[in-house]
């Protein structure tokens, strides 16, 4: 069996706290991907949800192709992820890089914002990056700060900086942001921390700019998600190819 007929599942954390409304949105966003390709099975999963991996992996068999729907990479999409795997049945499950880490996700981004900057000049222009970070791997903090550096110098804007909910420097204590700045929440789906803690740290920094829908919900990533499927690249050993994204 070539890639091109290897089932894949799409993977995500979920919502611990709404563990079937995060399934369930993953699974439209499988079902999508699944109509871009040639009759590739296609199934979604969330961690939060139990059974749910096991289920998916007793459906599509014991070899296939994982994308996970995470916004970086590091231990737990190249160690802890593969176990899982495993420990489901799924022994010859290969995991691709996952979607915050593609050079075309960096390019979304992009595109993205030149869109909503329109009209505006780049040069005094004003981005702040919201990402979720991490107090236990820089791994998250790398991705967006690689991809908010890469915006600036690519579009030339005045300035695009990422600040994070869970590390330093924070959401809820930047600073300057004017009326027409532009967040874009580097995330893959709609869940507590778009909804909740990204809506409450940007009151409490008074930013006075616009808001984005985040990037998973762009209406070009299931066609993205169906092309890393096609080129099915094993993950780096070492670390996400986030830094060869030229945006």
């Amino acid at each position: 069996m070539n890639s091109f007929e290897l089932p894949a599942l799409i993977v995500s954390h979920g919502q611990p706290s709404d563990p079937a409304a995060a399934a369930q949105e993953l699974d439209l966003l499988a079902g999508s991907v699944a109509r871009l390709t040639s009759g590739r099975a296609v199934l979604a999963a969330t961690l939060a949800q139990e059974g749910a991996l096991v289920r998916a992996i007793a459906q599509l068999g014991p070899k296939g192709i994982v994308f996970p729907m995470f916004m970086s990479g590091g231990w737990f999409t190249r160690v802890a992820l593969g176990e899982k795997l495993r420990a489901a049945g799924g022994q010859g499950w290969q995991v691709l890089e996952p979607f915050g880490c593609e050079a075309a996700v960096h390019h979304l981004a992009r595109d993205v914002l030149a869109e909503a900057l329109t009209g505006q000049d780049l040069s005094c222009s004003q981005v702040l990056i919201a990402a979720h970070g991490s107090f236990k791997s820089p791994a998250p903090s790398d991705v967006a700060a690689s991809l908010a550096s890469s915006l600036k110098t690519g579009l030339g804007l005045g300035r695009c900086e990422a600040a994070f909910i869970d590390q330093t420097p924070q959401l809820a204590e930047v600073t300057g942001f004017g009326t027409g700045a532009i967040c874009l929440p580097f995330f893959a789906a709609m869940g507590g921390h778009v909804t909740e803690d990204i809506p409450r740290a940007l009151e409490a920094a008074r930013f006075g700019g616009r808001v984005l829908p985040p990037l998973g919900l762009h209406p070009n990533v299931p066609a993205l998600i169906a092309a890393a499927l096609v080129r099915a690249t094993p993950v780096c050993a070492q670390s996400c190819r986030y830094s060869a994204a030229k945006v």
